[in-house]
Parts: structure tokens; C-alpha cells; sequence
């Protein structure tokens, strides 16, 4: 019998573009990288210093999202979001991964609008924001 590891519901859509981020969104806001997003969370890294959230503390985030059409071209859907981070990961002594679940589902399942994976790989290929 297979086992399968995989806890997520929902597939990622995986890009790098940038994220927007702070605890109290009328202070000064820090960049971050988005690694993936899905309707109900993201994962982005950021530099690991004093404006790097910690596990369990409220963040609100502004980003952008492909929305793909079926002629294979795509708008860009902003959203800003406030959620609470779930995990901090460090990746090296500079840089951390932050997981955020938000408190309010995207419209949309980022993931999911192309067959594969590979289908969204290709479409994004050529963009770079």
C-alpha cells in the first residue's frame, strides 16, 4: 500500500514575485518573496531581521496573483490579506520561509486553474515582475 504524505487539499501555485508585508499595515511595510499561494494561505521568504514575523503573530500582506484565461494569457488579481503566521522556516542565516494562513479565502484556487503544473510553468515562463 502507498502512503501519501501530502496534507495540503489544495494544489500551489509556485512563483516568485514580490510580497508586500507588516504587522500594522499603516507602518513601514517589508519585501518579501513569494515562494507559493493557495486560496487559503502563501509562503514567502523573507530577510531574517527584526521585521521578520514569528509563528502565531497577525501579518497583513499585499500581492498579486496570476488569473489565467483560456486563451492561455493571464491578468494579474491583487489582494491584500491578513492572516496569522503558522510557520517560520529558516533557509539560511539571512533568509526565512513564512507560512500564513489567512483569515479570508482568495476568490479563486491559484493552483488549480491550469491542468499540471508544467501547463502553469509554461504560461509563467516568459513574465517576470
Amino acid at each position: 500500500m502507498e502512503e501519501n504524505s501530502e496534507r495540503r487539499k489544495e494544489r500551489r501555485l509556485r512563483y516568485h514575485w514580490p510580497v508586500w508585508f507588516a504587522e500594522d499595515f499603516d507602518e513601514v511595510l517589508s519585501q518579501g518573496q513569494m515562494v507559493d499561494v493557495s486560496s487559503n494561505g502563501a509562503a514567502f521568504t523573507c530577510y531574517s531581521d527584526q521585521c521578520c514575523p514569528c509563528p502565531g503573530q497577525d501579518v497583513t500582506a499585499r500581492f498579486s496573483v496570476p488569473q489565467f484565461d483560456s486563451d492561455s494569457s493571464f491578468g494579474l488579481a491583487s489582494f491584500t490579506r491578513t492572516g496569522k503566521i503558522c510557520r517560520v522556516d529558516e533557509v539560511n542565516a539571512y533568509v526565512r520561509r513564512i507560512a500564513v494562513q489567512f483569515a479570508e479565502p482568495l476568490p479563486f484556487k491559484p493552483g488549480e486553474q491550469t491542468e499540471t503544473e508544467v501547463d502553469t510553468r509554461e504560461r509563467l515562463k516568459a513574465v517576470t515582475i
